[in-house]
């Protein structure tokens, strides 16, 4: 097959650098915009020259984001932890259809959930009764297992070895010592790519936080992400010092924006080597 022409390659190389550069500038600009100098802030400059630290201090000392981090850390680590024990657990039973009863029945109520739901005044009515109102197991228990990273889960313990299942099963291992010693350390790949994604979804918590959490002390990071920096309301406290102006908005508004989405970004370079033999893997067999 013959190369393309040289200027086809160049609009090619420039097509693609004119995407690369409108999906990284907002970044950078927020980035860069949230260590802005205040003086350069009040300005409206495009692209700050001059950086102060004094948004982060703020942030820091006035304590209602340090606290919706510190919410949503809890919530995104308890609940992926949670969540890949509950949904391995159950992906694991559902491939033994043969040695528990009703799991094809099972396996068929869990792939409705795929395409009907109860809708919202049901679920609200549902954490209510639970008593979950107001508490941060609300925003972890009713998304504990997602159908679509179970059923992935489940086709890639499919694609096992079952030779390697029967032999251990001969040297008298049961079916909780082959689970746990030989199903889960083979299923790395797979578990890292599903632990990504019900991470990115704890951490990006927002509606239900709206619905069962009153206390402003429980929202986490994406609720004070609304509250103080779509809505416009000054971060109560965030100041550098008591003898000293609080930075601008713009600067406190970025920073509040690069804490809420950089832990993300930095988890995901060390996950993406997963994708190819965890997600297609088990998205295919079956």
């Amino acid at each position: 097959m013959n190369p393309p022409p040289a200027w086809i390659s160049g609009v090619k190389a420039i097509v693609i650098a004119c995407i690369v550069i409108t999906m990284l500038y907002p970044l950078v600009y927020v980035i860069a915009m949230s260590f802005a100098s205040p003086a350069q802030a009040r300005a409206g400059v495009v692209f700050p020259t001059e950086f102060s630290l004094d948004a982060y201090r703020a942030i820091f000392n006035g304590g209602t984001v340090v606290t919706g981090l510190r919410n949503s850390l809890f919530i995104t680590v308890v609940g992926t932890l949670l969540s890949l024990a509950a949904t391995s657990m159950l992906a694991w039973g559902l491939v033994r259809t043969r040695q528990v009863p009703g799991a094809k029945i099972v396996l068929v109520g869990i792939l409705a959930t795929m395409f009907f739901s109860a809708g919202i005044i049901p679920n609200f009515m549902l954490i209510k009764y639970l008593g979950l109102l107001d508490s941060t197991w609300s925003l972890i228990i009713p998304g504990l297992i997602s159908a679509f990273n179970m059923i992935v889960i489940r086709n890639f313990f499919q694609g096992l070895p079952e030779e390697l299942i029967e032999a251990a099963r001969i040297d008298g291992a049961g079916e909780w010592r082959i689970f746990l010693q030989i199903v889960l350390p083979l299923s790395k790949p797979v578990l890292a790519v599903m632990g990504l994604f019900y991470a990115v979804a704890y951490w990006n918590t927002y509606f239900n936080a709206l619905l069962y959490i009153n206390d402003s002390e429980k929202w986490p990071i994406q609720v004070v992400l609304q509250q103080y920096v779509l809505a416009g309301v000054a971060i109560p406290g965030a100041v550098v010092s008591p003898d000293q102006p609080p930075p601008p908005g713009v600067t406190l508004q970025m920073a509040v924006i690069v804490l809420a989405t950089i832990p993300i970004l930095v988890v995901y370079p060390f996950l993406q080597r997963f994708f190819t033999s965890g997600v297609l893997t088990g998205a295919i067999k079956g």
